[in-house]
């Protein structure tokens, strides 16, 4: 990790899954109605692929030394997921999925203007962003490990068509909504690399120029 980046921000040596929800992204998939061995085996491999994917791509992890500082086998793995990509992916998607959640809560209670619905929207990835910032920065290192920058365009993608057909943006057909949930995802997904690789930059900084970026029927 650079501490010289998160010492800009104020965030130095802070564990990436330090203040994320004691709940598993296997359980937040489920409703929250799982067996307390299953979920304390799928809490072991988080927590370990969180941790070793903060000290190096998630593409040179092997499924071994996954399982062997998950303190499980390699068979409980393959029963459970594909890949360390596919669980560190789950993962990721489960904690921007809370900041939707959030979001449509704050957005339901009708006390904020769309202007300031994007400040927080913007700012709720951000702080995933942050939660998981050595993750990021590991992975979008390494030319060879494409997969969580990828599944982070999917992810706000998929967001982006779930905005538009919710929201009272101008009347648009199907395949212009795919290209501007494409524009809007690999501007947002660019904006984040752009951020974690300059360090006088603060979270502050990102959520003013995502939105000033934003459509203005966007706001």
């Amino acid at each position: 990790m650079d501490l010289r980046h998160n010492a800009a921000r104020g965030r130095v040596g802070e564990p990436p899954y330090a203040s994320t929800p004691r709940l598993t992204a296997e359980r937040e998939n489920m409703g929250g109605d799982i067996d307390p061995r299953v979920a304390r085996t799928a809490r072991a491999f988080e927590q370990a692929v969180v941790a070793l994917a903060a000290e190096r791509p998630v593409s040179q992890i092997t499924v071994a030394e996954l399982a062997h500082r998950a303190g499980l086998t390699r068979a409980t793995f393959y029963n459970r997921y594909n890949s360390p990509l596919d669980l560190l992916i789950r993962i990721l998607y489960a904690d921007l999925d809370r900041g939707h959640r959030l979001e449509e809560e704050q957005r339901a209670t009708g006390a904020h203007t769309s202007a300031a619905m994007l400040r927080l929207a913007t700012g709720h990835v951000a702080d995933h962003v942050e939660r998981f910032e050595s993750i990021y920065r590991q992975a979008m290192s390494d030319p060879a490990d494409g997969g969580v920058y990828e599944a982070l365009v999917r992810h706000f993608a998929d967001y982006s068509l779930a905005f538009m057909a919710a929201g009272d943006g101008p009347e648009l057909t199907d395949g212009a909504r795919r290209v501007v949930a494409q524009f809007m995802a690999h501007g947002f997904a660019g904006a984040i690399r752009a951020w974690l690789d300059d360090a006088s930059m603060t979270k502050e900084d990102l959520i003013d120029v995502a939105v000033a970026c934003a459509p203005a029927w966007w706001r």
